[in-house]
């Protein structure tokens, strides 16, 4: 009788044997593939930490640059502007920021200031967001509006014809309570902060916002106190202004023609005359100036011409309100040419200072 053995035990410590194998193998397989992982979520991370975070500004000695983006641009358009300011670093890192935080349906016009060492984050958040820096709008010396217009197109997106076209525009400035003669006194010159991409009606009404805060209750009771309207007083502050350069002697001055007002005196300003004429050339002022018919010849009408004759300055304005309290009629140009004048309260005393003065101008060829 033959005998036979079985050998199931053993094969079960075979498969139990290679069932182990087979899960450290999976096991290892595993761990390699989360580390793996780990490294390509590091590297990525490094990465994108680099895109986003890492300074993608430099410029030139570190200084501030300014981009101007005007209405209307698209993101075509805001790459060409950063590619002329040279200092982006690396415009692809930039441009797949750009892309991730939607900036290229994010675009709005103004005045952005970059500055050296910014991130892709930061430069999109600052221009998807608006964030723009105001721009410093100064003007001075002003002769009339088409000039201001001029001066302001440079300084603010809104070109000077638009402005210009504004400010003679009559329904317009007639609700602002100004007509042609007078839109002159809305203006004070100054400097304020705009946004650069401002246009001309935001411009306009920005400077009606100033008038009324600068023409508060003490300012019109100071006008009113001398039987002026805030208009009239820089009608006068015009004048002054073209009368002298020196802004300790604007108040004396402004009490000259505040005197001849209150005595009914004609004004007899000679800068009214070159105003009249619209020839700024004219340096002596001569008998025949003062037959031109207009209602700024001074020496024809009584009372303030019908508007200011140059946008006055603040300092100007404000020596109307604070005029000297003085007897003083008459004022002539010093002979020594140094800016100021000689005051007098009679005829006789002023002709003897013109006398002077005339025979300096004589001397040196001024005619």
């Amino acid at each position: 009788m033959v005998k036979i053995e079985t050998k199931l035990p053993d094969e079960k410590k075979s498969r139990k044997g290679g069932k182990k194998k087979a899960s450290k193998s999976t096991k290892r397989t595993a761990i390699l593939v989360l580390f793996i992982l780990l490294i390509f979520t590091i590297a990525f991370g490094y990465w994108l930490y680099k895109t986003v975070m890492s300074p993608n500004i430099r410029t030139t000695d570190g200084n501030e640059v300014e981009l101007f983006i005007p209405t209307g641009s698209d993101y075509g358009q805001v790459k060409h502007l950063l590619a002329e300011a040279g200092c982006i670093v690396n415009e692809k890192s930039f441009n797949w920021v750009a892309k991730k935080k939607d900036l290229p349906a994010n675009i709005h016009p103004g005045h952005y200031v970059l500055k050296n060492g910014m991130n892709n984050n930061q430069l999109v958040n600052m221009l998807r967001g608006g964030l723009q820096t105001p721009v410093k709008v100064t003007f001075n010396n002003i002769r009339d509006v088409d000039q201001l217009a001029g001066r302001i197109a440079k300084q603010i997106e809104a070109d000077s014809t638009s402005i210009s076209q504004r400010l003679h525009n009559q329904d317009y400035i007639g609700q602002l309570g100004f007509n042609s003669r007078t839109i002159p006194a809305l203006f004070l010159p100054d400097t304020y902060e705009f946004y650069w991409n401002t246009d001309a009606e935001g411009f306009v009404n920005r400077m009606f916002q100033e008038y009324n805060k600068f023409w508060n209750e003490e300012r019109k009771q100071q006008a009113q106190a001398k039987g002026l309207t805030p208009i009239q007083v820089s009608t006068l502050a015009s004048i002054v202004n073209k009368e002298t350069n020196m802004s300790d002697e604007m108040p004396r001055v402004a009490g000259v023609y505040l005197n001849r007002l209150k005595n009914n005196w004609l004004l007899q300003a000679d800068p009214t005359l070159i105003f009249a004429w619209n020839d700024y050339t004219i340096k002596r002022v001569l008998d025949r100036h003062k037959e031109i018919e207009s209602p700024y010849n001074t020496y024809k009408y009584a009372g303030l011409p019908p508007g200011p004759i140059c946008i006055p300055s603040i300092t100007a304005v404000k020596s109307v309100l604070n005029a000297e309290d003085h007897h003083y009629f008459f004022f002539c140009a010093k002979e020594d040419f140094s800016g100021y004048h000689n005051f007098a309260k009679t005829l006789s005393e002023h002709n003897h200072n013109a006398t002077r003065y005339q025979q300096a101008l004589n001397q040196r060829g001024i005619k």
